[in-house]
């Protein structure tokens, strides 16, 4: 009996998932990778010149690295990528479900991105995670940035530390957050409260934030599934931020005092 095209789809997604690899480069981002016990790493292409500045994380890793000369840089990555001498190829992390990585921490702090395609938005938004404690940080597995070297060079290191989960649903996510006791609350330019205001006496109740794509926003979906639409209070009414500026004001605005 001939398989639906379906399920035949649905073999082949899993078995390229399975067999992706990503390509990292920098020397932040190979270090930590290297540095990284949970990384699969696959191969390794450095200069001379990298490979000293590296000796460290390279004999950590147990990884052989291969030396080339910066002129024959071979790694398939972007000619234009500022490698500065050193590629990771590498298998995605797999971070574990939603309840591991969003429950039990003290007054949680979750990221969620809706259609946040940026890699670089993506990557400052982990940086800013990291820093301010966030259990984690959420996308869609379809329209939003997948792990790939511009990300994690942008990330400087925190994507091997931060976790950061991509999930078929958006909406499902939230329903699923609201039913662990979290506060979902979405960022909108046009709402009413602010962060601050909404927050007042609920600190200390696990609180998930939601970003829109910049323009586009919140989808009509994600605005009908949060708990409450907040905005980040400005000084005057003009002017708009970049989401992950916005997403570091939005996580200090709403730690525990």
């Amino acid at each position: 009996m001939k398989k639906p095209k379906w399920v035949v789809e649905k073999e082949q997604a899993r078995k390229a998932a399975a067999a992706a690899t990503v390509w990292l480069f920098g020397l932040h981002a190979v270090r930590d990778a290297l540095m990284n016990p949970k990384r699969q790493k696959l191969r390794l292409i450095v200069t001379r010149n990298a490979r000293d500045k590296l000796a460290e994380s390279i004999d950590f890793s147990g990884i052989e690295a291969e030396v080339v000369d910066p002129r024959k840089f071979t790694a398939p990555i972007d000619p234009g990528s500022v490698h500065q001498g050193a590629a990771l190829e590498v298998k995605p992390l797999d971070w574990g479900g939603l309840a591991e990585n969003c429950i039990g921490q003290e007054n949680p702090r979750v990221l969620l991105l809706d259609r946040v395609t940026d890699p670089h938005n993506v990557g400052a938004i982990l940086r800013s995670a990291e820093v301010f404690g966030a259990s984690a940080v959420i996308g869609t597995r379809h329209h939003s940035a997948p792990e790939t070297g511009a990300l994690a060079k942008t990330a400087s290191g925190a994507l091997e530390r931060q976790p950061y989960l991509r999930v078929r649903n958006l909406a499902d996510t939230i329903n699923a957050l609201q039913d662990m006791g979290f506060l979902v609350l979405g960022l909108d330019g046009e709402a009413d409260e602010t962060i601050e205001i909404v927050l007042e006496g609920k600190r200390t109740q696990p609180v998930a934030l939601v970003l829109g794509a910049e323009g586009p926003g919140l989808r009509q979906k994600t605005k009908e599934t949060v708990d409450q639409l907040v905005k980040i209070d400005a000084a005057g009414g003009f002017g708009s931020l970049n989401v992950s500026n916005a997403a570091a004001i939005a996580l200090y605005a709403s730690q525990p005092r």
